[in-house]
């Protein structure tokens, strides 16, 4: 069974096509690193998985939880940070989601500021909220919108571990990027799109890490 299932998507902004005839299939335990420039669909198509927006045509099937990591922070400014993830613990229905807050905070390097205000923060601490929030629940399916874009570097070191943990306990990663040598190295498979539609998809290859313009020049507009 996979983890996810897309069939025949479709998005529609007035007439125009975000996403044309969007299919694919992702196995449990794959890393999918969702490739394509700006304005290719990528974004779209992980809001329509996560179920923040519905497809025009189409459908969606995903097997387990979703976290999601993207543009936004994504936090409550008014809230502490404790209270910020045992709210989303809460949320999920986690049986002690104070504690689990507890432990991520600690995880995300947190845990000495867990009843100051998310809106007195800097910018890298409401980062590394948000990834805590994204993680807080221990989603089957991480879904991960430009992720490392305009992380600091301790936002980012702590994502790459608990990306490696992720994929090390076998859950599936889809994750959308700029940063085409980092998506590379953490891929299992790769998924090209191209003005709304998927004009490749397999196994990342290592002539792709050997040549990171290989995909876009063999598939891609040139």
């Amino acid at each position: 069974m996979n983890a996810l299932e897309i069939a025949g998507v479709w998005k529609y902004y007035g007439d125009f096509p975000a996403l044309r005839e969007v299919g694919l299939n992702i196995t449990p335990g794959s890393t999918m690193a969702l490739l394509g420039r700006n304005g290719a669909g990528k974004t779209t198509l992980l809001r329509i998985i996560a179920g923040l927006s519905r497809p025009s045509r189409g459908s969606i099937k995903i097997q387990g939880s979703i976290g999601i990591l993207g543009h936004g922070i994504g936090v409550y400014d008014e809230l502490s940070a404790i209270e910020n993830l045992t709210l989303f613990g809460r949320l999920h229905d986690l049986p002690e989601p104070r504690k689990r807050a507890e432990e991520m905070l600690e995880r995300v390097g947190l845990g000495r500021v867990r009843d100051g205000l998310a809106r007195e923060f800097s910018r890298g601490m409401r980062q590394r909220l948000a990834v805590g929030r994204a993680f807080l629940h221990d989603p089957e399916v991480l879904l991960l919108d430009e992720p490392f874009t305009a992380l600091d570097d301790r936002a980012i070191a702590v994502l790459q571990s608990m990306i490696q943990q992720m994929r090390d306990r076998g859950r599936t990663i889809i994750m959308s990027t700029h940063q085409l040598r980092e998506a590379l190295e953490l891929a299992s498979h790769v998924a090209l799109l191209q003005r709304g539609q998927i004009v490749h998809t397999g196994e990342r290859t290592q002539q792709m890490l050997d040549d990171t313009g290989w995909l876009y020049r063999t598939y891609g507009d040139n």
